[in-house]
């Protein structure tokens, strides 16, 4: 039996694997680690895909089990961390109170905020877009809605723009409460939008048949020299900006 038919299927555990530990920083209010193991996880979520058509051993399993793995790098950790977001900018306490562990529970110690759960909105319409995808045949040359990872990043990038960078404006919108429910809402909307957006799948490396693709690659470079986290949001703007127009110019 050879053993190639696993390597994919490895790599997208690897993705899985990452997804928990980033979820394990995240509860403990440490994002940049969290970050990290997202962007590492997304990276293998990359490559599973990749080796699956290289190797020529794409399976049923490797499909179902790449969304699971999504659903926890893409859709859970980016909930969690809104959530935690959230609680911060409108001084929630932490969940429960220190206690002794051998003190008996009692549901008086939770200390949750209503207007926090919003936040795990991200990952119920995460869950619900992964759904979508594996049943949807259409989604071969585009995507139907803005990716998870794309979206992950997305929310991922708000606690690092706050470390990173010395910025009290985008500091101060950032830790609005009514900014990152806004936030989430959208980000909600365009993971289950009927939006037409561009995959980077290239059938050939043409400029005209891949000009929209060219674009957003050279101009995320360029964003992200330049503007570095504070770039992220900017790249998934022009990313929905370009796929509308790739849509509007060849009907």
């Amino acid at each position: 039996m050879s053993i190639k038919k696993y390597i994919p299927n490895f790599v997208t555990l690897l993705n899985l694997l990452s997804g928990s530990i980033a979820v394990v920083f995240a509860v403990h209010n440490n994002f940049i680690a969290a970050s990290a193991f997202v962007f590492l996880g997304i990276f293998f979520d990359f490559f599973d895909g990749l080796l699956a058509r290289k190797l020529k051993v794409q399976s049923a399993l490797g499909v179902q089990l790449d969304s699971l793995a999504d659903m926890v790098t893409s859709g859970l950790v980016p909930g969690i961390v809104m959530y935690k977001l959230i609680a911060l900018s409108i001084g929630a306490p932490e969940i429960v109170t220190q206690k002794e562990w051998s003190s008996k529970f009692s549901f008086s110690d939770l200390h949750i905020e209503p207007i926090t759960l919003i936040g795990l909105c991200i990952t119920l319409a995460s869950a619900y877009r992964l759904a979508k995808f594996n049943i949807d045949e259409d989604q071969q040359s585009y995507f139907k809605g803005l990716p998870t990872p794309a979206n992950a990043l997305l929310i991922l990038s708000l606690p690092l723009i706050i470390e990173f960078h010395n910025n009290n404006l985008a500091t101060h919108l950032i830790l609005n409460e009514w900014f990152l429910i806004g936030l989430t809402l959208v980000s909600c909307y365009l993971l289950n939008s009927n939006i037409k957006l561009l995959a980077l799948k290239f059938k050939n490396y043409g400029f005209l048949d891949n000009k929209f693709r060219y674009a957003l690659i050279v101009s995320s470079i360029l964003l992200m020299i330049l503007f570095h986290f504070i770039a992220i949001p900017l790249i998934m703007l022009l990313y929905i900006v370009l796929s509308v127009l790739k849509s509007t110019t060849s009907k």
